[in-house]
């Protein structure tokens, strides 16, 4: 089993293909269509902002690839942090349009006056909680926690969809799944335990998918 990482210029690429490998799966760093068509699942990381995201997976014509991998061929694919994000409508943070697979947007945190108010970025160890009964919540528990580094987070339009929630001021949503589209607001590869947790659900998820 192959996982692609969408190698867009602006991924954490190297610290994601490091823990896959160590749960013993092959990578492969890419924006080739033809290996990510033929990957067993695909990864779009995101370090930056969302403008900037959707400028580079437009100029490399990933954009249209993806969203024929995610759609058309259904195949398991997860966003990390603001690649993510890049699957929603839009962001606050930028004006340019998001790839749009599920019914969300990305809000910027902002605290009332009834909320304590905290610094943003969002950073360092956050606990999860309301587990969806799904696979990819699969070894979650009170203790399971995520490192995050956001300004940003989802608003999910279809509650149905959030598979974990996490808490900074407010309750957010810090991951949602529609079918084979995934989205996680933290990082996994900096997560140790949870997120290699985390990923090997993922492993698991792809590996029922993969043909044969």
């Amino acid at each position: 089993m192959t996982i692609a990482i969408v190698d867009y210029e602006c991924g954490n690429t190297g610290s994601i293909a490091n823990m896959l490998r160590h749960l013993g799966a092959n990578t492969k760093v890419t924006r080739d269509t033809s290996e990510l068509q033929s990957a067993s699942g695909i990864i779009l990381p995101g370090v930056g902002s969302f403008d900037t995201g959707i400028e580079k997976l437009t100029k490399f014509g990933l954009d249209k690839t993806l969203s024929t991998l995610a759609h058309a061929d259904r195949k398991p694919l997860l966003g990390v942090c603001l690649g993510a994000q890049l699957m929603t409508k839009s962001s606050e943070e930028g004006k340019k349009l998001g790839m749009g697979w599920i019914d969300a947007v990305t809000k910027r945190f902002r605290f009332n006056d009834n909320e304590h108010k905290l610094p943003v970025p969002h950073m360092g160890w956050s606990f999860v909680s309301s587990f969806a009964e799904d696979q990819m919540c699969d070894g979650f528990d009170e203790f399971t926690k995520f490192y995050f580094v956001h300004s940003y987070h989802f608003e999910i339009h279809n509650e149905d969809m959030t598979l974990i929630n996490s808490h900074y001021g407010y309750s957010f949503p810090a991951a949602f799944r529609q079918g084979n589209v995934i989205g996680v607001q933290f990082h996994p590869e900096k997560s140790h335990r949870h997120g290699m947790n985390l990923m090997k659900n993922f492993l698991t998820l792809c590996n029922e998918c993969s043909p044969g």
